[in-house]
């Protein structure tokens, strides 16, 4: 199973996302959702950099492809109109989980935690 963790701060802020496991809905090379989890996932990561222009030095991220593994913590020291507009980009990955989610909750988990 995939388990998505998204890190909220009291403001509603996301600032950090966590992708673990494979979801075991077909093996490797076909597997659906776990392709429909890292597409979404890889998207937001890349369009962090080159859509909000986020010095890609100031994510933290790690990969690691054997074991299902993103892991993405947004930079919390940029201005307000940054922080917004990085709001929205990850607020669309959420919704784009809770939709695949939708359509397949025994191969996808998604849990929040406040930081």
């Amino acid at each position: 199973m995939t388990k998505v963790t998204i890190y909220k701060n009291r403001e509603g802020y996301i600032s950090r996302f966590r992708i673990e496991g494979h979801s075991g809905y077909d093996v490797k090379g076909k597997d659906i959702v776990c392709a429909a989890v890292s597409v979404l996932a890889q998207t937001v990561l890349i369009a962090l950099v080159e859509v909000l222009n986020i010095n890609e030095e100031l994510i933290d991220y790690s990969i690691d492809e054997d074991i299902g593994l993103l892991d993405v913590r947004i930079p919390t020291d940029l201005s307000h109109d940054d922080l917004d507009r990085m709001n929205i980009l990850l607020k669309t990955f959420e919704i784009g989980i809770k939709s695949i989610i939708d359509g397949y909750s025994e191969y996808v988990t998604l849990i929040y935690k406040e930081v």
